[in-house]
């Protein structure tokens, strides 16, 4: 069974034109053109375009997606993991509403102001069940623990750490550095380093386990979540290979 171009784009909220646009730079070719000069797509395009345009909700641009898809063929695995996320983005998404709901309802009333739940579905808590199922409900607790502790003035100190970090990578990645290099070896010290200051990290407070920072570098790639942050599919990359030879070298 296949579908024509007016039903896929009438499907997926979006335009021929945008369909056409897609197959003329390889990222959505059509399944078959019928002598019409019809574009016709069929399950598998299907399947593809969904991917397409939920990598697209992340903010990813076409280029970045086409590569994101090019090292990450089996769907059914990818679209799990996006699955997960959009759960968690519901679940927060959801408690940001209740609080935005009881603020509105104490406004108009008078009631008092519950400060307390005002800013929840705001924080870092969002990432709860995923790093407990990664790594433990231990390993969040403490760097939930460790995190609140921090304070707002620390809190904003660790974030900028973070920025200039990746910032650094995204930097070395555009220049085309070597990821085995003085400079990109460089940045994976200061990264492991980074991972070695959060409690919670397997490892703490020796260092960040081998297998860990290997595991956390193929994640980079793998999740399209990490990607951005460094620039996008290649930036994660250079990320992975960089931190795989540190960690091959040095753990």
């Amino acid at each position: 069974m296949d579908w024509s171009i007016q039903e896929v784009a009438r499907l997926a909220g979006t335009t021929s034109r945008t369909l056409r646009h897609y197959g003329s730079i390889g990222l959505l070719e059509p399944t078959r053109v019928g002598p019409n000069g019809y574009r016709y797509y069929d399950r598998d395009a299907l399947v593809r375009l969904q991917r397409i345009l939920l990598l697209r909700q992340l903010g990813l641009g076409l280029e970045d997606i086409a590569h994101a898809l090019a090292h990450d063929g089996d769907a059914a695995p990818a679209l799990r993991r996006h699955l997960a996320w959009l759960g968690n983005e519901q679940e927060r998404l959801a408690r940001q509403a209740r609080a935005v709901e009881q603020t509105i309802t104490a406004l108009e009333t008078g009631g008092p102001l519950m400060a307390e739940d005002m800013f929840a579905g705001f924080d870092h808590t969002q990432y709860r069940d995923e790093v407990e199922a990664r790594w433990g409900a231990k390993a969040y607790a403490d760097s939930d623990a460790w995190w609140r502790g921090l304070g707002a003035a620390g809190q904003q100190e660790w974030r900028a750490r973070v920025a200039q970090l990746n910032a650094d990578w995204r930097q070395a990645s555009a220049a085309g550095e070597a990821p085995d290099g003085e400079a990109a070896q460089g940045l994976a010290g200061r990264h492991v380093r980074w991972l070695a200051d959060i409690p919670g990290t397997p490892g703490y407070p020796d260092g960040p386990a081998r297998e860990y920072v290997l595991g956390l570098a193929e994640m980079y790639v793998a999740d399209p979540r990490f990607a951005q942050n460094y620039g996008g599919p290649e930036g994660a990359a250079f990320v992975r290979d960089a931190l795989r030879a540190y960690a091959e070298r040095m753990l």
